[in-house]
């Protein structure tokens, strides 16, 4: 709300006049969520007050309201209450209170750092292409919006990155920040060795299995989008070799909810954005910038398929047996997710022009907090936007903490009730 009254400042606008409601509302939610759907053009539509207020708010929405908070408490000097190390225990999803504090610095140590040093490598290479005063808040703006996977652009003409579609410095950068910031700051205290465990450097079954599903989705994705996108004339067949490969991976990389693009969304076949809401579905990690059922999630679903084909009763990964209580959250988790996405799109399909898959895609980025979109969102009727906004919401707040905040009390079970059978297939 804060972002919202901001944004509808003149000040904050290129017109001069005040911004509707609908729409810093909608821009404020997006950027607080980290998503970046637009309906206004952030680099045309707004003053530099108005992209340094969307630049905040994506800070504050991707390390998280009580990250922000532990900073501004050890700024200050001001004690960190037991309420606030519980607070930040279920914020970055870990199992003991022990070393939260210490967490949280080595969170804000990191992200900082990075976005510094991508920010410096941004401005060195636009200063070729643009003043170097700009390049450098180009730098800045945009090494923030990737790290948090916000997917917020300068570059005007709701263009994203597709200007950078082959060039190596924005490619890799860009996906560096994506990846580091969609695989959660518990995993990147655990690839620097600064750990819990501090006499040796060893990853936890978390960081593990992160690592190893992020990797094996961005290398089918980059496969199934080169496959299907090669002879596409809007797309991946005027470019060379070198873009053909940049472009793919680029795409693949974004739907860890980074909502960047290097390759027209539109123009990409039905059946390559269809893969796209699969991978927008799936998300980043736990603990990250990014949103989706998560990517640990998934493997938990995946795993527990496996294990039932082949007759087992308990799920093992890397060696570790996980508990039936994470199967059933894994499976909650989706089937939220699933009619979350079902009912909006439902709703949508009856509100909006537009089609199906056009529809599903912007609701499923909405609700991954991805910011991918075929061209809907500038088009949507006020309820629409309305409906995203709360999308959005949902997908950044995550599914159990809404239901666990708005369910009954948890109460004691005084008995059980007799084992039934059911045909199941």
């Amino acid at each position: 709300m804060l972002g919202t009254l901001l944004l509808m400042l003149p000040i904050s606008n290129t017109s001069g006049r005040s911004l509707e409601f609908i729409n810093a509302l909608f821009t404020s939610t997006s950027a607080t969520c980290v998503t970046g759907l637009v309906v206004r053009d952030t680099g045309i539509d707004f003053t530099r007050f108005g992209q340094v207020v969307i630049m905040l708010l994506i800070q504050v929405g991707g390390l998280g309201f009580m990250t922000m908070a532990t900073l501004f408490a050890m700024v200050f000097k001001r004690k960190i209450s037991l309420k606030d190390r519980l607070l930040l225990q279920e914020a970055m999803n870990q199992s003991t209170m022990e070393g939260i504090v210490r967490l949280i610095r080595k969170v804000l140590t990191y992200s900082l750092l990075i976005e510094l040093c991508a920010a410096l490598i941004y401005s060195v290479r636009w200063a070729f292409d643009m003043p170097v005063g700009q390049a450098v808040y180009f730098g800045i703006f945009h090494a923030v919006s990737m790290f948090n996977n916000a997917g917020f652009d300068l570059f005007g003409e709701y263009r994203s990155l597709t200007l950078f579609v082959d060039d190596p410095v924005v490619n890799l950068v860009t996906m560096f920040l994506i990846v580091t910031g969609g695989i959660g700051f518990v995993v990147i205290s655990d690839l620097t060795g600064l750990g819990s465990n501090r006499n040796k450097w060893k990853l936890s079954l978390h960081s593990k299995v992160v690592l190893s599903m992020t990797a094996a989705l961005i290398v089918i994705g980059t496969l199934v989008i080169f496959v299907f996108e090669f002879t596409n004339s809007k797309t991946l067949a005027p470019l060379g070799w070198g873009g053909k490969i940049w472009g793919s991976l680029f795409q693949s990389v974004t739907p860890r909810t980074a909502g960047a693009n290097t390759l027209d969304i539109g123009a990409l076949r039905q059946a390559t954005q269809f893969f796209i809401i699969i991978l927008m579905f799936i998300g980043a990690s736990p603990g990250s910038t990014g949103g989706g059922i998560k990517t640990t999630t998934f493997t938990i679903l995946v795993g527990a398929v496996l294990a039932m084909i082949r007759g087992r009763e308990e799920l093992v990964l890397f060696r570790y047996r996980l508990a039936q209580e994470r199967i059933h959250k894994a499976i909650t988790v989706t089937m939220f997710a699933l009619f979350l996405i079902i009912t909006v799109t439902m709703i949508l399909s009856a509100t909006e022009d537009a089609s199906f898959l056009s529809i599903l895609f912007e609701t499923t980025s909405a609700f991954g907090t991805v910011g991918l979109s075929m061209g809907l969102t500038a088009k949507l009727s006020v309820f629409g936007k309305v409906l995203i906004s709360l999308t959005m919401f949902a997908g950044r707040l995550g599914l159990l903490t809404l239901a666990y905040a708005l369910g009954p009390k948890k109460e004691k079970e005084l008995y059980r009730h007799p084992e039934g059978k059911m045909i199941i297939g």
